[in-house]
């Protein structure tokens, strides 16, 4: 799980729109002091819960504020975090020591109580955080300092679980009527959706949505800061040319939302450098394979995503090879699994079952009834992945060459990720690195499992397996890691071959910043700012 990082140059500076001017006036003097660190993404985080949303960026984001027993550094490696040690009381319970001393921002020390406390939040109604969390049966309070976590079964990536358990503060959660986690998708919020208070290296000085967050050093953090700032400024912008602009201009610092056809610019500007890498994510569609009608279709009183025929014939109109040539600039890594090859326990044959052939497209679907097509809904959003409406858009291309119309149906990453929580999909496009615990397993639960309160998480689709499901839980409790990964070759064999899903690529990392920042880029792609050093 190391791929390999290139440096690229930097670009030429351009003329600001209006707004990256204005950017320009209210960050420009923050850019210039050497420990204000300004920075930007394509989209803002969904919520300061910690256990609201599966959303990547945003538990990317969450994780310099809140914080685990454990966490991952910049190789993608587990190492202690708020738990100094552990050891194995028996196969199923696992004993943490607490590190001491540890101070919540507003100042309370954290004990067991807290992470007891975060444990029983996250099994409230609104926490999509639970569904990450399945294999722990129970957390329970041995001292103050030491706790036992208890899993339904002997489960050898624990640790890497435990990654979704950021800890909260017992007592401020209940004076300000947190107790429950918010729930973005019955919009239930509560003080915690837009309120910190972690025990992390920074601290929310103040939040906007979707405008700016300013975050602030914690000076009582427990560990040694490898970092150098004592401000951090993150400004939202969803624009891919004034995002550069910006950049260009010295109003930010950072961007970890490169648009692939601006490296050249930044590249010769001699002012900034690119950073860029595959990243551990996959981009692939998924399709409703539950209901027996499909949602946003002529197709009346029965759903064509049941017939595998109509699945190989979605997967043989898409070319992939074309999307990385004209949408991709190149940059992309084809792929015949939902599994980036770097993850742990992923198979090394990376081989599409199936080749693009429209031809073959239609004549399965001639097969399959629909000699003629049909329409349906395809759900895309457009601030989330690297070129995520243009992919969509070259899709849409392809599949009306083989008669299957679709109904666009393109939006924001917070509109797009409801839909996915609350299955609002007929043909959808998702993607996984299978993060944050880094591993084949955590991917394949997410996507692939029968969706249930406590499995498939990400399975908006309902796609359901027995025979998937049925290896599954002998992969959860496997210790052996040749067995293992056997086992994971098998569940994620069965995947591919029932065409669950259709895999497109391994996404670019496409980072850059002012020359003299270290940002310690990963391929989780996430920006760990306790890392960061500026000028």
């Amino acid at each position: 799980m190391k791929p390999h990082f290139k440096l690229l140059g930097t670009a030429l500076s351009t003329s600001l729109s209006t707004l990256s001017m204005a950017l320009a006036m209210s960050l420009g003097s923050a850019a210039v002091q050497a420990k204000t660190f300004t920075w930007t993404a394509s989209a803002d985080a969904l919520s300061m819960d910690p256990y609201s949303t599966n959303n990547s960026f945003t538990n990317a984001f969450m994780a310099n504020i809140y914080e685990g027993l454990v966490r991952f550094n910049d190789k993608v490696e587990i190492e202690p975090a708020l738990a100094e040690s552990w050891s194995n009381v028996s196969p199923t319970v696992w004993r943490f020591k607490l590190r001491q001393g540890v101070k919540f921002h507003n100042g309370e020390t954290m004990t067991a109580d807290d992470v007891v406390f975060s444990w029983q939040r996250v099994q409230t109604p609104g926490s999509i955080s639970k569904l990450n969390l399945a294999d722990v049966k129970d957390v329970r309070k041995v001292d103050a300092h030491t706790v036992d976590v208890e899993t339904k079964a002997p489960f050898p990536l624990l640790l890497n679980e435990l990654l979704n358990l950021g800890i909260m503060s017992k007592s401020w959660s209940e004076a300000n009527n947190a107790k429950d986690a918010s729930d973005l998708q019955q919009k239930k919020e509560n003080f915690a959706n837009r309120n910190t208070n972690g025990t992390g290296p920074f601290m929310v000085k103040s939040r906007e949505v979707d405008v700016k967050t300013v975050l602030a050093a914690n000076p009582n953090w427990w560990d040694k800061p490898k970092h150098n700032l004592s401000d951090v400024v993150f400004t939202p912008i969803q624009s891919d040319a004034t995002r550069t602009s910006s950049l260009l201009s010295g109003a930010l610092d950072a961007t970890v939302n490169v648009p692939l056809q601006d490296v050249q610019r930044i590249n010769s500007s001699g002012n900034f450098t690119v950073v860029q890498g595959p990243e551990l994510r996959t981009i692939f569609l998924g399709m409703d394979q539950f209901r027996d009608e499909l949602l946003y279709s002529d197709v009346k009183g029965k759903n064509p995503f049941k017939d595998i025929r109509v699945r190989k014939a979605l997967y043989q109109a898409i070319d992939v090879d074309a999307i990385k040539r004209s949408v991709m600039r190149g940059v992309s890594w084809p792929s015949g699994s939902v599994l980036a090859p770097q993850l742990n326990g992923a198979p090394k044959n990376n081989a599409r079952i199936l080749p693009f052939n429209a031809d073959a497209s239609k004549k399965l679907l001639a097969e399959a009834g629909y000699p003629e097509g049909f329409t349906v809904g395809m759900q895309c959003p457009n601030n989330r992945y690297v070129y995520d409406e243009q992919i969509c858009l070259a899709i849409i291309s392809m599949l009306g060459r083989v008669g299957i119309k679709i109904t666009p149906q393109i939006e924001p990453v917070a509109k797009w990720n409801v839909r996915l929580n609350t299955m609002d999909v007929s043909l959808y496009m998702v993607g996984h690195a299978g993060l944050p615990m880094a591993d084949s397993y955590a991917l394949l639960y997410d996507v692939a499992a029968t969706r249930t309160a406590n499995a498939g998480g990400l399975n908006a689709g309902r796609y359901s397996n027995p025979a998937f499901d049925a290896v599954l839980p002998k992969i959860a409790a496997e210790l052996d890691m040749g067995k293992r990964n056997t086992l994971m070759a098998e569940a994620e064999g069965i995947l591919r071959n029932d065409v669950g899903y259709i895999p497109l690529h391994q996404q670019p990392i496409t980072w850059a910043a002012r020359k003299g920042v270290e940002l310690k880029q990963a391929p989780d792609n996430q920006l760990r700012l306790w890392l960061v050093t500026a000028p």
